[in-house]
């Protein structure tokens, strides 16, 4: 059964960074796109990157990031640990947000990229991580 559980959510300041964890169980984590997304008080959720499955499609490994997160959040895998990571740095106040990873089967990341909501199924997402930046 597809699992992914976050971690590595914190409280920071401005500018300092924070690394997040997706880790995959049940399923073969190379086969699966995998986003993340973020959902902030009041807003709706957002997708944050993605990074399309790394055996099947045309874009295989490739990360897509949406604009405000361009150049300072990164998306890496460990397909070792089966781990996705969500390298942010300098980060912002307005990064606040409780962050979800998700799996999907191999498509929607290159096809949408950043604009993609996430696989409709809730079993393929996780709990979420709360991630606040504030002086």
């Amino acid at each position: 059964q597809l699992h992914v559980v976050e971690s590595g959510g914190g409280s920071v300041q401005p500018g300092e960074s924070l690394t997040l964890s997706c880790t995959a169980s049940g399923f073969n984590l190379q086969s699966r796109d995998i986003g993340w997304f973020r959902q902030a008080p009041g807003k709706e959720r957002e997708g944050v990157g993605c990074i399309s499955s790394r055996t099947r499609g045309s874009a295989t490994g490739r990360t897509y990031y949406t604009n405000s997160v361009k150049g300072r959040f990164t998306i890496s895998v460990d397909d070792a640990k089966g781990q996705v990571y969500l390298q942010m740095n300098d980060l912002k106040s307005e990064d606040s947000a409780v962050y979800y990873c998700a799996a999907s089967d191999a498509g929607p990341c290159a096809l949408f990229g950043s604009h993609w909501h996430g696989p409709p199924n809730p079993d393929n997402w996780g709990q979420g991580t709360q991630v606040t930046v504030s002086s």
